[in-house]
């Protein structure tokens, strides 16, 4: 069996506490995939200085020349798509086609933010005095601590450790307990494409012990954490005696409305991927759907019937379109929660049951389950599940819609389906969260645009696109005066 180790200061390590945790396939769980290091507070303490001693060379390497590098891993990744994505799959759960797009992403966001190495612009600008030069420019924060979720374990790590190399600081990533090897296997291609010691480093462990020592440690400039609201509500928290910056990604609650002027077949398709993709495992899943009553009886038969004949089973096979929830724990708040929909007076339409018996015996399977003539206010329709549970709820009119819509604490995502171009425009204002789609499904956002969202989903900052920089960087504003005098700005004069 193998062991795997941390990552410190350019060196495969062993944790000081002697101690491993399992890694199991969640489609089978007597597949055990390897043993990582159950870390303690010392380990990332070491990482952390580690992080803190390779800051100072690493900022001075030139923003282009740590592009190339940057570059050199994303042609790595792509190199080895399929087997990153099969080790992804085995670990996670989630189908083959889904890890290979979650890999797709890692080398978009690396080729992308690379070329950041040469776009990090800032502005200049005419100054109110004479013979005096002003302009704006990125510096980097320092150490960056990196706490990434399991349900997109390279893609998510790309998103936040990319741009936090290219402006010039250093990392040190804690990722799942839950999928630990796709982080591993990041890393490990990080360290191949030429990364000098101690740039970043990777520490395995609980999110109690050594996620805790990272987001409090002083020497760490910012915090980019995705996970729960709650969690991040802790990170918030820890990290603010000493000022730190900090980036959270959080929860979703995300809405498709569906209007009665909609194509219901594309409507029943992007439901059933937004809701059951990756088994509803996303912070972006569409686990509500509004529809106008007019269309409600006939959406409601067509989302049913699909979702029943969705094949689910062991993501490594190519017929399965529904893979396992991550961990027994996972499946067992997925089953709380149907029981809690059913007890609120949900109608129940498809699935309810957990999947034990023949080919899904040893994993932590769950049919894609559909609530009908859900009332907004109910907890599967308030609550984030992360499961294959959708609550479908009536309105009377667009109105009603955005207002069930905007109705939940998170604002990350949210879709209409609509031919009317003008409720189309208005549903893009008036949805208060922080992507939107018009005709697609709440989920399948792209790298060059800013991720992230509103409300107890997130606090202001963006992943992705050019706005990941502002997360990783701080601006300078530089003044040179060429007049060889002393100028005062702000204060009146007659020397024009």
């Amino acid at each position: 069996m193998t062991t795997y180790r941390n990552f410190i200061d350019g060196a495969w390590t062993d944790s000081d506490s002697g101690d491993l945790f399992e890694n199991r396939n969640p489609a089978d769980r007597d597949d055990l995939i390897g043993l990582f290091q159950k870390s303690t507070r010392a380990d990332m303490r070491r990482a952390i200085d580690a992080a803190h001693r390779a800051y100072p060379a690493w900022r001075l390497v030139p923003a282009p020349r740590r592009a190339e590098l940057l570059f050199r891993a994303a042609q790595l990744i792509a190199e080895r798509k399929d087997l990153l994505a099969r080790d992804m799959t085995r670990e996670m759960g989630k189908v083959l086609a889904e890890t290979r797009g979650d890999v797709q992403e890692a080398i978009d966001m690396t080729f992308f933010i690379a070329g950041e190495g040469r776009r990090q612009y800032g502005q200049t600008v005419p100054s109110e005095l004479r013979d005096k030069f002003a302009m704006s420019i990125r510096q980097p924060v320092g150490v960056c601590g990196v706490i990434t979720p399991w349900n997109f374990p390279m893609a998510i790590p790309s998103w936040k450790i990319i741009p936090a190399l290219v402006c010039g600081n250093t990392v040190v990533l804690k990722p799942a307990m839950l999928t630990p090897l796709s982080a591993v296997n990041f890393v490990k291609i990080l360290e191949e494409a030429g990364l000098p010691r101690g740039v970043v480093n990777l520490v395995t462990g609980s999110g109690d012990d050594v996620g805790a020592e990272l987001t409090a440690a002083p020497q760490v400039g910012v915090v980019s954490f995705t996970g729960s609201t709650g969690v991040g509500r802790s990170v918030a928290v820890d990290a603010a005696p000493s000022f730190k910056k900090v980036h959270l990604e959080m929860g979703g609650k995300n809405v498709i409305i569906i209007l009665d002027d909609a194509n219901l077949e594309l409507a029943v398709d992007g439901c059933l991927w937004g809701g059951f993709g990756t088994t509803g495992q996303r912070c972006t899943a569409a686990s509500r759907v509004v529809v106008h009553e007019k269309v409600y009886r006939a959406f409601l038969e067509q989302f049913a019937a699909r979702a029943r004949r969705l094949t689910i089973g062991d993501g490594l096979d190519p017929s399965v379109q529904v893979g396992p929830l991550v961990s027994q724990g996972q499946l067992d708040t997925v089953t709380r929660y149907v029981q809690i929909g059913i007890a609120e007076g949900a109608r129940l339409v498809a699935g309810g049951h957990p999947l034990s018996t023949g080919t899904h015996a040893k994993g932590c399977f769950h049919e894609p389950t559909i609530f009908a003539d859900v009332a907004p206010a109910m907890r599967v329709a308030q609550e984030e599940i992360f499961g294959p549970v959708v609550s479908v709820i009536p309105c009377a009119s667009y109105d009603e819609a955005i207002q069930i819509g905007n109705g939940v604490q998170y604002g990350l995502s949210a879709s209409i389906y609509t031919q009317d171009v003008n409720r189309a425009f208005s549903a893009m204002r008036d949805l208060y969260t922080g992507i939107f789609y018009v005709n697609a499904p709440t989920i399948g956002a792209e790298v060059h645009l800013p991720f992230g969202g509103t409300k107890a989903t997130g606090n202001g900052h963006r992943e992705a696109g050019t706005a990941a920089l502002d997360v990783f960087s701080e601006w300078k504003s530089v003044y040179v005066d060429f007049s060889g005098r002393l100028q005062r700005a702000q204060i009146d004069t007659a020397d024009l």
